[in-house]
Order: C-alpha cells, then structure tokens, then sequence
C-alpha cells in the first residue's frame, strides 16, 4: 500500500497541470465520499457538513463562508456528475494546451469557477423568480471551471474544428455556443444555479480569450497567489530524501519536484516549437527529449 501510495505521489508531482486538476478533483471527490460514510455510521447528517464547502446562493451566507467560491467547483454530488466534468476537463484541457500554457489553464479554472460562482449569487439576489423561492440554493461542481476553459479556447482559436460522432468535424466555437444556448434556456429549470453558473464561467473565459489576445493576461493575479501559497508550502514541508537512479545519490522530495518541473517546462518549449516549424526544425538533443517522453507516455505523444 504505502509502494502504491508513493508511486501515486509520484505520477501527481511529475503529471502536467491538467494531470494534477484530475487528481485534485477525483481525490476530493474521494476524501468527501468516506467522510460522507463515516458522518452516516454516527447519525450525522453529512449535508449540513457539505454545505460549509458549497457556494451559497445567499449573499450574507457567503460572506461569512467566502472559501466556497473556490471549494463549490472541487465538489461533486455522485460519480456521474464527476466523470462527465472530468471527461471535459481533460477533452478540451488538452485543447487548451495545444495553443496556451498549463498555468494559465489552472488560472482560467480557477477564476473561472469563481465568476460561475458570482453570477449566480447575483442572479439569485437581482430576479425575482429565485428571490421568491425563499430558499437557499447551494452550488458544487466544475461546470463554470470546464465551461470558462472551453470559451476561452473557443474565441482564441475561432477556427479550431473537431470530430463528434454521429456529427463530425465541427467548429470547437460552435459546440460551445450550443452548450452556451443550453444553458440559457434552461435558466429556470430545477438546476437553475448550475446553469447560470456555467453561464458565468462561459462570459469569463471569453473576456479572458479578448485580453489576452491584445496581450493581457487575467490570470496573472490568481496564478500570483498560487505561487506564494506554494512557495510557503515548500518552506514548511520536511526535506524527505529518496534514492533515484539506482546509483544511491540521495535527492529530497523538493528537489524531485523541481527537477520534473524543469523537464516539464523543456518539453513545453520543444512541443511548441514542433507546432510552429514543424518536426524537422528540432535538433538532435531536443528529438531526444521528445523521444524519451513519448517513450515514457508508454509509446504516445507526451501529454501537456
């Protein structure tokens, strides 16, 4: 157990962004199922302990719990609900990554979730269809994550096509519209929240595509903060020390860490160089290192 739980820390710190989004996602699920399990074998309603990690509706409500704006898109209600995210997470992350870089894919999934998460506050305060209700709504899931990833891909590459079964090739812009038509129209259904969520999330992720195509990052504050909550991480954690290579050199889990960054952000630069100029303007080192990682991927192209 505790072999597989090494190698499962392993895969997470060597993985892209993407990868780690997956884990976090599919081990939060994980943690809150078993606490949901436990909660139940001693008669406590687990809802009112899932409610401290959802995205309120009530405006006064979120303010004394203003942590669930970025909770609430970490959370998800059954396996349904987490595979369909996860699968367009990792379908259009991928998309993603093909033009823009994996922290800036972080920070649209962030900031992303919180717009979702902000609108649908606001929707909630502003119409009166929901004001009359006289309850408070709760909001969980990535939706408005996936669904800001999507536009701001979409609207920076307006061309981009796909292959949908039944359908097949297709403008990436245009299926995000007809979700995006979806979600409107079903504003006032029983899941009313999470469709305006996903709403805000798609209206974020185009403003992010119109900034940064006049040279405007708006993830740059979120990926900020990120970095500093890291970096006072690393200078907490203990300095594990691990054998690799098979030669006994002793290199921390810190160092480990830093060293597969490095080799994840050579490979970055090597990937998009194969896009502008094609394979042959690669030298032999760099189609060594591509070489490797595909090997590595178990004979596919590396993953970003």
């Amino acid at each position: 157990m505790e072999d597989f739980l090494t190698k499962l820390r392993r895969s997470y710190a060597a993985g892209s962004l993407l990868t780690k989004l997956l884990y976090i996602n599919v081990g939060v699920f994980l943690l809150v199922r078993a606490l949901l399990i436990v909660l139940r074998l001693f008669n406590v309603e687990g809802a009112h302990v899932l409610a401290l990690l959802q995205a309120p509706s009530d405006v006064r409500l979120l303010l004394l719990r203003p942590w669930t704006l970025v909770t609430y898109m970490f959370l998800h209600i059954d396996v349904l609900h987490l595979l369909f995210n996860m699968l367009w997470l990792y379908a259009f992350g991928r998309i993603f990554l093909l033009f823009l870089d994996g922290r800036r894919l972080v920070g649209i999934y962030v900031t992303g979730g919180i717009a979702g998460a902000l609108l649908y506050v606001v929707a909630y305060a502003v119409f009166p269809y929901f004001r009359d209700m006289g309850m408070t709504s709760y909001l969980m899931g990535a939706s408005a994550s996936v669904m800001a990833i999507v536009f701001a891909v979409s609207f920076y590459r307006k061309d981009y096509t796909i292959n949908l079964l039944f359908i097949g090739q297709i403008k990436l812009l245009y299926l995000a519209l007809g979700v995006f038509a979806i979600d409107f129209f079903s504003i006032t259904s029983a899941n009313a929240g999470g469709h305006i969520a996903h709403i805000g999330g798609a209206l974020w992720g185009l403003l992010f595509a119109l900034q940064i195509q006049r040279g405007r990052d708006l993830t740059a504050p979120i990926n900020a903060l990120i970095d500093r909550l890291a970096n006072m991480k690393k200078r907490r954690e203990p300095r594990m020390k691990v054998s690799v290579g098979g030669g006994g050199r002793a290199e921390s889990d810190a160092a480990y860490r830093e060293r597969k960054r490095r080799e994840a952000d050579a490979l970055d630069e090597i990937l998009d160089k194969l896009r502008r100029s094609g394979y042959e303007s690669l030298s032999s080192d760099e189609k060594k290192v591509l070489f490797d990682a595909s090997r590595a991927q178990g004979g596919g192209g590396a993953e970003r």
